[in-house]
């Protein structure tokens, strides 16, 4: 998984679990071997979330030897299902197929269920450059999970497969390659600028460092402008809770941010926004971007829709006597995909933070020109968490034929065009600006029009062919081998 992108090692993984699998006797031993076989995968593909329980860790470093483990555990639960799906399966290439064909459900049902976590997806693993993810146009990051299971389990079937699966690569390298030599249209006549920070998350809640913080984002939005080119519109963009004042409610704060703009330009902030009660009493919050103009006004809101379970509001808030946000508020979501067009800008869908690793839900009705992703990962430090974070959002832009541009805190801030290539980029720990020009939307995908439906049927249809009964005889004869 990213950043490694160490894709050889599946080789040895996939045909070792489906080994195991070979020998396992029973349901139950396959369904343990599968657990274990996941508990592994995800701990170490998650390793980086104890780094967010040291940012207090007076408060949370008792928390760093279980969570890992504890949310990994239920995770591996999904393998354990498709290891005992894969058991099931007469040996041989029945087996291999199904298990390529039951791990690709059960990520599905692992993005779906319980509020959905459908991080680090198998298809992830190829999403080190644009070329090989270029199939996630027609099928997804589900259908590249697939793929990749089904490539990573032919030694475990021989030579034979393994030329074959070779073949396959160079096939599927010509496709992505033949997609990224099309036409490319031209930019949009509009600069986007990223603010990155670089702000740790130690000091961004501190009283005392409000003032600096909010005063870093704002040279920096006017160095950054003075630089950018005169014959575009700017558009501005701060990260997820980049502003420690809230900007729909502070016309002060609106107002300092809005001298930093050039004339015509929009800020897009990450900022959270507060209602009160008529008592004066905090309500509700929202972990929100605002859209505001050269004058100071605010042009619209976005409220994050998606929250993170545990760290924007606490599930079963009543049996568990554990507060996230100090005062005893969760956050609120908000009403979900929407597209906004604040100021005349050409149209965008907000994602704030892990709201882009949902595949398929990221959209709405009405299509936008672009995606945009504000998010905070200075949470996870120098790990492969904010990696792991913008693979994701790098293949959303592929499978939606979107460019999209993303702002973090502490980076990597990255302009992606619709093909999934980088324009721009700031790397993880710097601080500064960087202007690109908007790259231009590609016609709706394949993916775009049906969604995750095409990798979901390939799977079922794999299972299927796993799973008919042929001849008796020929069953037989062919049991055990990996290639009739």
């Amino acid at each position: 998984m990213p950043p490694l992108y160490a894709v050889p090692v599946l080789l040895l993984a996939v045909p070792g679990l489906l080994a195991l699998l070979d020998g396992a006797g029973s349901g139950r031993r396959a369904a343990l071997l599968g657990l274990c076989w996941g508990w592994g995968h995800h701990i170490v593909g998650l390793y980086w979330i104890s780094h967010a329980l040291l940012t207090d860790p007076w408060r949370w470093g008792w928390l760093v030897p279980i969570a890992v483990p504890g949310l990994a555990l239920p995770l591996a639960a999904y393998v354990a299902v498709a290891a005992v799906v894969a058991w099931r399966a007469r040996p041989g290439w029945r087996r291999w197929l199904a298990l390529a064909g039951a791990w690709v459900v059960m990520e599905w049902l692992r993005g779906l269920l319980f509020t959905g976590f459908p991080w680090n997806l198998m298809g992830s693993a190829w999403a080190f450059d644009a070329l090989p993810i270029q199939g996630a146009a027609w099928f997804g990051v589900y259908g590249l999970s697939l793929a990749t299971m089904l490539l990573a389990g032919l030694p475990w079937l021989g030579r034979r497969a393994m030329m074959g699966g070779a073949l396959a690569l160079l096939v599927l390298a010509g496709l992505g390659a033949a997609r990224l030599a099309g036409t490319e249209p031209p930019p949009r006549p509009l600069s986007v600028m990223l603010v990155q920070g670089n702000i740790q998350q130690e000091a961004k809640w501190r009283e005392d460092q409000r003032w600096p913080i909010f005063r870093r984002y704002l040279e920096l939005t006017q160095q950054g402008a003075a630089r950018a080119p005169s014959d575009r519109r700017l558009v501005a963009i701060w990260p997820e809770t980049a502003s420690p004042f809230l900007l729909p409610s502070d016309a002060a704060a609106r107002d300092y941010a809005a001298r930093t703009l050039p004339p015509g330009g929009i800020l897009l902030a990450g900022s959270v926004r507060a209602e009160w009660g008529a008592d004066g009493r905090l309500s509700h919050l929202f972990n929100s971007l605002s859209a505001v103009d050269a004058e100071g006004r605010l042009l619209g809101v976005y409220d994050k829709a998606h929250l993170v379970p545990f760290g924007e509001y606490m599930p079963l808030r009543g049996l568990i006597p554990i507060r996230i946000v100090q005062g005893g508020a969760d956050f609120g979501a908000g009403p979900g995909p929407v597209a906004m067009e604040p100021g005349g800008l050409p149209p965008f869908s907000p994602l704030i933070c892990y709201e882009v690793i949902f595949p398929g839900a990221i959209v709405p009705a009405q299509r936008p020109d672009w995606l945009l992703n504000i998010t905070n990962d200075a949470w996870f430090g120098f790990s492969a968490g904010p990696y792991q974070h913008l693979a994701a959002a790098r293949l959303r832009a592929v499978e939606e034929g979107l460019p999209l541009a993303r702002a973090a805190q502490t980076g990597v801030s990255v302009v992606f065009d619709a093909h999934g290539r980088t324009v721009a980029r700031l790397g993880l720990g710097e601080r500064g600006t960087v202007v690109a020009p908007l790259p231009a939307p590609l016609p709706p995908t394949l993916f775009a029009r049906v969604g995750n439906i095409g990798a979901l049927s390939l799977a079922v249809l794999i299972l299927l062919v796993a799973f008919f009964r042929g001849s008796p005889t020929k069953d037989r004869s062919n049991a055990g081998r990996g290639v009739a």
